[in-house]
């Protein structure tokens, strides 16, 4: 499951991981364990941020492949600190709460910290920060920016890699050593490496090397970017692998100090976790659970809840990426399919509403309606040019089937083993294929892993309305 650039801390008894969560609301998603194996959903940290047209979809604005980027979790004086870069918004924002389900109260620091890593010494805080050059700056005692006059640093230096330099930073004090994690590639290709430094003290040097480059036989693409995490089950490493479609899949990582560096054991035994209430069924009888969340921030006078999830359009879209409460959850690989029946009775001309197999490269399974009747419809998108530019263009109609009702039960089967969707729609006889199985890729105009995803949007007239039921992950 797509759970990208963890940060993780022990308290009292349990493991709480913080995880990217970008575009998608409520953000800030922490997880919990107590024995690194079984992994469930805690809390969010934000129902929004700033509101600006680009996180509300207003218009044809949007944030995919920004929003809320690399956080950092942290415990301090019976305070939880959770500090995070926004990239739409160019800032850095400071949230703190005395408990883990909230309130949480929000400030900034100023200035923008890239995969910034919070320490608190000596009664003294700091942010480490940056990509190929990592800074270390001093925080005035209110955190709302540097400390004037305080230590101010460049500590590591990755100049010339063509691939990635050095970034994701995680820094923790040790014993009596500072110890800062980071990623990069390799020089010569792309794959992640983990890397650390090592310093006496915050204005020595940091000295360093690449200490875990392993891949798992899988893809090549390396396992790093993580936090480090200490508790009664010994030393870990929390780190994430690319692994396509799926998204970045985070790997627990046991190690042991030896002579002040992690020694990594060389055999590669591998154990599945096991991911407790971040995905599933749902009736959304009178509301919805905490698994999903709406692609960009809501507008929930749209939204409601009564036997069904209801939608309603207030705009015309060009396609699904522009649909505003768009309501998603995260798939678990290596295979899944959703099922879920659309009421179309009140959408108009134009309008689609459906399931997907919700990226940049999606497909889209549902009913939309013209002057002739109700149709079942297929429509997929392949992105074109670099990986950040997010397509403008209409979905492709895969294949269009006329029925006779307005409701139709829609199936969506996700398999990452050959990253392809496969679009069905309910008949009589059972389920029949509709459109052709679709690619699928991680790419950064999205900058996350593949979501079952409910929409509906209008491109004639706004106002119509789609009501979901019987949402089943299968």
């Amino acid at each position: 499951m797509d759970i990208p650039d963890p940060d993780v801390i022990f308290l009292e008894g349990y493991y709480f991981l913080i995880t990217t969560t970008m575009h998608f609301f409520p953000g800030g998603e922490i997880l919990r364990s107590s024995d690194l194996k079984k992994w469930e959903h805690y809390s969010y940290v934000f129902d929004r941020l700033e509101s600006t047209p680009g996180q509300c979809l207003e218009g044809d604005s949007y944030i995919y492949g920004k929003g809320m980027w690399a956080p950092c979790i942290r415990y301090h004086d019976g305070t939880f600190y959770v500090a995070f870069s926004s990239n739409d918004m160019d800032k850095t924002y400071l949230f703190r709460s005395k408990d883990l389900k909230g309130p949480w109260s929000r400030s900034e620091i100023k200035g923008f910290y890239h995969d910034l890593s919070l320490l608190f010494d000596n009664g003294k805080a700091y942010v480490v920060y940056g990509n190929t050059d990592i800074h270390l700056t001093e925080l005035n005692a209110e955190l709302t920016g540097p400390k004037e006059g305080g230590l101010d640093r460049v500590i590591a230096d990755d100049s010339g890699n063509p691939m990635l330099g050095l970034e994701g930073s995680h820094i923790y004090k040790i014993g009596s050593k500072y110890y800062l994690f980071m990623i990069h590639s390799l020089r010569e290709r792309w794959r992640r490496v983990e890397a650390l430094y090592v310093s006496d003290s915050l204005e020595g040097e940091f000295t360093g090397c690449d200490i875990f480059d392993n891949d798992l036989g899988i893809r090549d693409s390396g396992i790093a970017q993580g936090g480090y995490v200490e508790g009664p089950l010994g030393c870990h490493m929390i780190m994430f692998q690319d692994s396509g479609a799926v998204g970045r899949l985070p790997v627990v990582v046991p190690f042991e100090f030896k002579d002040g560096m992690p020694v990594f054991d060389e055999e590669n035994t591998v154990e599945e976790c096991e991911l407790c209430g971040l995905c599933g069924c749902d009736d959304f009888i009178d509301g919805y659970k905490d698994f999903w969340q709406f692609n960009h921030e809501p507008d929930m006078s749209l939204v409601s809840f009564d036997k069904g999830f209801h939608i309603t359009t207030d705009k015309v879209s060009m396609n699904l990426f522009h649909a505003k409460n768009t309501l998603t959850q995260k798939i678990e690989g290596p295979v899944r399919s959703a099922v879920v029946t659309v009421d179309a009775s009140g959408i108009n001309n134009g309008d689609y509403a459906g399931l997907s197999a919700f990226q940049g490269d999606y497909a889209f399974v549902g009913v939309t309606k013209d002057d002739t009747g109700f149709y079942a419809v297929m429509l997929s998108n392949t992105s074109k040019g670099g990986p950040w530019d997010l397509s403008e263009e209409a979905g492709v109609t895969e294949e269009r089937i006329s029925i006779s009702e307005s409701k139709l039960t829609v199936k969506v089967e996700c398999d990452f083993n050959q990253d392809t969707a496969t679009c069905c729609i309910k008949t009589a006889d059972g389920f029949r294929q509709i459109g052709t199985s679709h690619g699928l890729r991680f790419r950064l105009d999205h900058f996350t892993g593949c979501r079952f995803a409910l929409s509906c949007f209008s491109t004639e007239a706004a106002g119509g309305c789609a009501v979901f039921n019987d949402f089943v992950v299968e």
